[in-house]
Protein backbone atom coordinates (compact mmCIF):
# COMPACT_ATOMS: atom_id res chain seq x y z
CA UNK A 1 0.00 0.00 0.00
CA UNK A 2 1.22 3.41 -0.83
CA UNK A 3 2.57 5.50 1.67
CA UNK A 4 1.72 9.17 2.00
CA UNK A 5 4.04 11.74 1.73
CA UNK A 6 1.70 14.18 3.72
CA UNK A 7 -1.25 13.56 5.90
CA UNK A 8 -1.66 15.86 8.69
CA UNK A 9 -4.46 18.53 8.38
CA UNK A 10 -2.33 21.39 8.34
CA UNK A 11 -0.09 20.07 5.43
CA UNK A 12 -2.83 19.10 3.31
CA UNK A 13 -4.46 22.50 3.70
CA UNK A 14 -1.28 23.98 2.95
CA UNK A 15 -0.50 22.11 -0.48
CA UNK A 16 -4.43 22.59 -1.37
CA UNK A 17 -4.58 22.89 -5.55
CA UNK A 18 -0.49 22.05 -5.87
CA UNK A 19 0.74 18.79 -7.36
CA UNK A 20 4.41 17.35 -7.60
CA UNK A 21 6.66 15.25 -9.53
CA UNK A 22 8.48 13.22 -7.16
CA UNK A 23 11.03 10.38 -7.06
CA UNK A 24 10.20 7.70 -4.08
CA UNK A 25 13.08 5.94 -2.51
CA UNK A 26 12.38 2.55 -1.52
CA UNK A 27 15.53 0.79 -0.62
CA UNK A 28 19.05 1.84 0.41
CA UNK A 29 18.11 5.88 0.33
CA UNK A 30 14.86 5.07 2.16
CA UNK A 31 16.79 3.75 4.87
CA UNK A 32 19.17 6.32 5.28
CA UNK A 33 16.03 8.21 5.15
CA UNK A 34 13.92 6.77 8.59
CA UNK A 35 17.26 6.40 10.16
CA UNK A 36 18.21 10.04 9.75
CA UNK A 37 14.58 11.08 10.55
CA UNK A 38 13.39 8.76 13.62
CA UNK A 39 16.58 10.40 16.06
CA UNK A 40 15.69 13.77 15.26
CA UNK A 41 11.93 13.52 15.53
CA UNK A 42 12.44 12.11 18.78
CA UNK A 43 14.40 15.23 20.02
CA UNK A 44 11.92 17.78 18.20
CA UNK A 45 8.71 16.36 17.19
CA UNK A 46 8.45 18.77 13.86
CA UNK A 47 6.81 19.37 11.28
CA UNK A 48 7.68 17.00 8.35
CA UNK A 49 7.65 14.31 4.97
CA UNK A 50 6.07 10.57 6.39
CA UNK A 51 8.12 9.44 3.20
CA UNK A 52 10.70 10.63 1.96
CA UNK A 53 10.94 11.33 -2.13
CA UNK A 54 13.27 13.59 -4.50
CA UNK A 55 11.05 16.48 -5.70
CA UNK A 56 11.96 17.43 -9.28
CA UNK A 57 9.11 19.97 -9.95
CA UNK A 58 6.39 21.35 -7.89
CA UNK A 59 3.03 23.07 -9.65
CA UNK A 60 -0.42 24.97 -9.49
CA UNK A 61 -2.08 23.75 -12.10
CA UNK A 62 -5.64 22.52 -10.21
CA UNK A 63 -7.44 22.90 -13.47
CA UNK A 64 -5.00 21.72 -15.63
CA UNK A 65 -3.76 18.44 -14.25
CA UNK A 66 -4.53 16.31 -16.55
CA UNK A 67 -2.75 18.10 -19.48
CA UNK A 68 0.22 17.94 -16.79
CA UNK A 69 0.01 14.52 -16.54
CA UNK A 70 -0.14 14.10 -20.16
CA UNK A 71 3.52 15.38 -20.05
CA UNK A 72 4.44 13.87 -17.28
CA UNK A 73 3.78 10.55 -18.60
CA UNK A 74 5.85 11.85 -21.72
CA UNK A 75 8.65 12.40 -20.23
CA UNK A 76 8.84 9.55 -18.52
CA UNK A 77 8.46 7.57 -21.58
CA UNK A 78 11.52 8.72 -22.71
CA UNK A 79 13.45 8.69 -19.13
CA UNK A 80 15.46 6.12 -18.12
CA UNK A 81 15.85 4.87 -14.24
CA UNK A 82 17.67 7.39 -11.76
CA UNK A 83 20.35 6.82 -9.71
CA UNK A 84 19.95 8.61 -6.47
CA UNK A 85 22.99 8.66 -4.17
CA UNK A 86 22.93 10.19 -0.49
CA UNK A 87 26.14 12.83 0.26
CA UNK A 88 25.10 13.77 3.52
CA UNK A 89 22.46 15.20 6.04
CA UNK A 90 22.93 18.85 5.80
CA UNK A 91 20.43 21.95 5.80
CA UNK A 92 19.03 24.77 3.78
CA UNK A 93 19.63 27.55 6.45
CA UNK A 94 16.65 30.36 7.73
CA UNK A 95 14.74 31.38 6.06
CA UNK A 96 13.87 27.72 5.32
CA UNK A 97 15.26 26.38 8.38
CA UNK A 98 14.96 22.38 6.45
CA UNK A 99 16.96 19.37 7.84
CA UNK A 100 17.41 17.33 4.71
CA UNK A 101 19.62 14.59 2.86
CA UNK A 102 21.52 16.12 0.26
CA UNK A 103 21.75 13.70 -2.92
CA UNK A 104 25.24 14.20 -5.27
CA UNK A 105 24.46 15.03 -9.01
CA UNK A 106 24.46 11.81 -10.58
CA UNK A 107 24.20 11.88 -14.43
CA UNK A 108 20.93 10.09 -14.31
CA UNK A 109 19.31 12.86 -11.87
CA UNK A 110 21.05 15.63 -13.86
CA UNK A 111 19.23 14.10 -17.30
CA UNK A 112 16.36 13.53 -15.54
CA UNK A 113 15.87 17.21 -14.06
CA UNK A 114 16.98 18.84 -17.16
CA UNK A 115 14.81 16.98 -19.83
CA UNK A 116 12.01 17.60 -17.67
CA UNK A 117 13.40 21.31 -18.14
CA UNK A 118 13.31 21.10 -21.83
CA UNK A 119 9.37 19.40 -21.63
CA UNK A 120 8.02 22.16 -19.76
CA UNK A 121 9.74 24.78 -22.12
CA UNK A 122 6.87 25.96 -24.46
CA UNK A 123 4.25 25.16 -22.15
CA UNK A 124 2.33 27.75 -19.80
CA UNK A 125 2.24 25.37 -17.13
CA UNK A 126 2.40 27.34 -13.64
CA UNK A 127 6.05 26.21 -12.07
CA UNK A 128 6.43 26.78 -8.20
CA UNK A 129 9.81 27.25 -6.89
CA UNK A 130 11.54 26.30 -10.12
CA UNK A 131 14.97 26.53 -9.96
CA UNK A 132 17.71 26.61 -13.11
CA UNK A 133 20.09 23.25 -12.66
CA UNK A 134 22.51 24.91 -11.80
CA UNK A 135 21.31 26.08 -8.80
CA UNK A 136 18.92 23.40 -7.76
CA UNK A 137 20.10 20.91 -4.92
CA UNK A 138 19.36 17.58 -4.69
CA UNK A 139 17.32 16.60 -1.96
CA UNK A 140 15.04 14.51 0.73
CA UNK A 141 13.06 16.80 2.95
CA UNK A 142 13.87 15.36 6.86
CA UNK A 143 12.49 17.57 8.99
CA UNK A 144 10.65 21.58 8.78
CA UNK A 145 12.11 23.08 11.46
CA UNK A 146 10.55 26.91 10.48
CA UNK A 147 9.12 27.09 13.72
CA UNK A 148 12.36 27.43 15.67
CA UNK A 149 13.35 30.37 17.04
CA UNK A 150 17.25 31.25 16.16
CA UNK A 151 18.55 29.50 18.93
CA UNK A 152 16.77 26.55 18.22
CA UNK A 153 17.35 26.50 14.40
CA UNK A 154 21.19 26.90 15.25
CA UNK A 155 21.57 24.08 18.09
CA UNK A 156 19.32 21.63 15.31
CA UNK A 157 21.69 23.30 12.53
CA UNK A 158 24.78 22.69 14.09
CA UNK A 159 24.34 18.92 15.33
CA UNK A 160 22.90 17.51 11.80
CA UNK A 161 25.27 18.29 9.50
CA UNK A 162 27.44 14.98 8.44
CA UNK A 163 28.46 13.07 5.41
CA UNK A 164 27.99 9.49 4.54
CA UNK A 165 30.80 7.77 4.80
CA UNK A 166 29.47 4.91 2.43
CA UNK A 167 26.57 6.91 0.57
CA UNK A 168 23.16 4.97 0.56
CA UNK A 169 22.44 4.59 -2.80
CA UNK A 170 19.50 3.07 -5.47
CA UNK A 171 18.19 3.16 -8.40
CA UNK A 172 14.73 4.22 -8.59
CA UNK A 173 12.53 3.01 -11.66
CA UNK A 174 9.36 5.34 -11.07
CA UNK A 175 7.95 8.37 -10.64
CA UNK A 176 4.96 9.70 -8.93
CA UNK A 177 2.71 12.57 -9.98
CA UNK A 178 0.95 13.41 -6.78
CA UNK A 179 -1.95 16.22 -6.49
CA UNK A 180 -3.31 17.65 -3.40
CA UNK A 181 -7.79 18.02 -3.22
CA UNK A 182 -9.94 18.16 -1.30
CA UNK A 183 -7.74 17.55 1.78
CA UNK A 184 -6.04 14.59 0.60
CA UNK A 185 -2.96 13.53 -0.91
CA UNK A 186 -2.90 11.47 -4.74
CA UNK A 187 -1.11 10.10 -6.84
CA UNK A 188 -0.55 8.28 -10.16
CA UNK A 189 2.97 5.80 -10.15
CA UNK A 190 4.31 6.12 -13.35
CA UNK A 191 7.61 3.93 -14.58
CA UNK A 192 10.26 5.15 -16.38
CA UNK A 193 10.65 3.76 -19.17
CA UNK A 194 13.76 5.10 -20.99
Amino acid sequence: MRRPFMNTPEQLASLEGQQYLVLRPTAAVARAYELTQAPLLARAPLPHPHTGHITLRGFYEPERRAELANLVREWAAAQPPVEAVVEAVDAFPAPWQIVILRLARTPSLLRAYASLTAALEGTDLRRLGELSLDDWTFHLSVLYAKTLDADGWGLLESGVREEFETPPAETITEAELVWYEGRAEHAEVIPLRG
